[in-house]
């Protein structure tokens, strides 16, 4: 650890950090979602000529819109930080974590921002199935940008393909690198996440709407179609979801015995934890509920497979296990929800109610924020649950941070709250105001944004939400 950087300072770095990347991560999920949808929409459209698709991906393009906006924004404070905090990991990291963002900006960034415009401001300058191949391109450079921000962040959980030179890492295999032994695992858990996030705004603007008395096809359908995409990417999740805990069983060891609240290596079957409060100090997991032999069924597939418990672990090397052990069951208990409303959902479709019942609409609105909840808590729990280290086994926090005071960290965090504050929750409120309004009522249709409308803020991605709020 640098001599001149205090505790407090690296503290104050990571909560910085954490703040930051938690209101990045939820806009950059809804857009890749969103992109997906819209893509399928304007197909459908092209295929069925039903105006109703249309309508919805206009409707939905908006959203896009404003949530690719933020996302750029909040992405490129992040970039700032690397060099600013986090010094240390950028040059002994950054002969691989920089190629790597590199070739997002390269093979994603470009991509969206080549084929934005014409996505969005488009419809009138260019034939059906250009706008259509737009569209695509879109959703697919999300996609790409997933790859790459997942291979990176995934080579620090499980790093490989690499040799130590001095005081950096120097690329020995990128092929490695990129399929580092956590990377396919967590490339579809966020994937998934991603298309779950979106999915139930989707499901909970169309019960709004559904609520308010609106029983035309475009709320019909946008509502009818989440409830189909959670039917199969909730129980999915789940079944991935299990894969990635093998496998983070495998090379992070510690992770699990964290997320568990397990201290000891009990032999012959290792309970599961539900519930309980562990105890760094004591090294126990007090008022524990737990179940015998759920935890090696769960974690290993077997009756009575071992699971190495934290004390097996030296102190430094222990994540903070209060923090993972309920980030994890946040995730999980919001996951079985999602599971149990697209399971309502396909049942009350079978009995034609599907648009009847108030209560399950209620349940689908109040879901809308779920999505981003979980992602969030997951997130903590991989990031919380790498710690102590920035790269597993190989680079510590406390070595990565940059050689800054707490007093200078310390004032830029509270400008960033205060900027977040007031840049986000402007667009959130913006974004909650259009989701308000809704599609455009039977007999109305939506005009498609065109770049030389007279409208001074018409270049800008979230002026393309104005004629839909205006008009509410």
């Amino acid at each position: 650890m640098n001599a001149i950087t205090t505790p407090d300072a690296l503290n104050l770095a990571r909560i910085q950090f954490a703040f930051t990347i938690a209101f990045h991560i939820v806009f950059p999920a809804l857009s890749i979602g969103l992109a997906s949808f819209i893509a399928v929409l304007e197909g459908a459209w092209l295929k069925t000529k039903n105006p109703v698709y249309k309508e919805l991906c206009l409707f939905w393009s908006k959203v896009f819109a404003i949530g690719f906006g933020m996302g750029v924004v909040s992405g490129v404070v992040m970039s700032y930080e690397f060099g600013t905090n986090w010094g240390g990991f950028s040059s002994f990291a950054g002969p691989v974590t920089g190629p790597l963002l590199a070739y997002e900006v390269m093979t994603a960034f470009f991509l969206e921002a080549g084929f934005l415009g014409i996505m969005l401001f488009g419809w009138n300058k260019v034939g059906p199935k250009a706008h259509f191949g737009a569209t695509l391109m879109v959703a697919i450079g999300t996609l790409i940008s997933t790859f790459w921000i997942l291979a990176s962040n995934s080579w620090m959980q499980t790093p490989q393909g690499f040799r130590i030179d001095g005081d950096h890492v120097v690329p020995v295999s990128w092929f490695k690198i990129i399929f580092n032994p956590s990377f396919p695992y967590r490339l579809a858990h966020m994937a998934i996440a991603a298309f779950i996030v979106a999915g139930l705004v989707v499901a909970a603007s169309g019960a709004y709407h559904l609520l308010k008395g609106r029983r035309d096809p475009a709320i019909k359908t946008m509502f009818s179609m989440s409830l189909w995409l959670l039917l199969v990417l909730a129980p999915l999740q789940a079944l991935v979801g299990d894969q990635h805990g093998l496998n983070t069983r495998k090379y992070q060891p510690a992770k699990i015995a964290a997320i568990e609240g397990l201290w000891d290596t009990e032999k012959g079957g290792t309970a599961l934890n539900l519930f309980g409060m562990p105890d760094m100090q004591a090294e126990t997991t007090k008022y524990a509920l737990s179940v015998p032999h759920l935890g090696s069924l769960l974690l290993t597939h077997s009756w009575d497979g071992e699971i190495r418990g934290l004390k097996s672990f030296p102190k430094e090397d222990r994540p903070n296990s209060p923090v993972v052990f309920w980030s994890f069951r946040i995730m999980v208990g919001l996951g079985v929800l999602m599971i149990g409303l697209a399971f309502a959902g396909f049942a009350l479709r079978r009995k034609g109610q599907l648009f009847e019942s108030k209560t399950f609409q209620r349940c689908a609105l109040a879901m809308g924020p779920a999505g981003f909840i979980s992602l969030l808590a997951g997130w903590t729990t991989t990031e919380a649950g790498r710690q102590p280290w920035v790269v597993y086994g190989v680079m510590r926090t406390a070595q990565a941070v940059s050689p800054v005071t707490a007093q200078q960290v310390g004032v830029s965090l509270m400008v960033f709250v205060v900027v977040y504050t007031l840049v986000f929750g402007t667009g959130i409120y913006y974004l909650l105001k259009l989701l308000k309004a809704g599609p455009a009522l039977p007999g109305q249709t939506t005009r498609a944004p065109r770049m030389d409308d007279h409208n001074p803020t018409a270049r800008r991605p979230l002026s393309v939400a104005a004629h839909s709020i205006e008009g509410a």
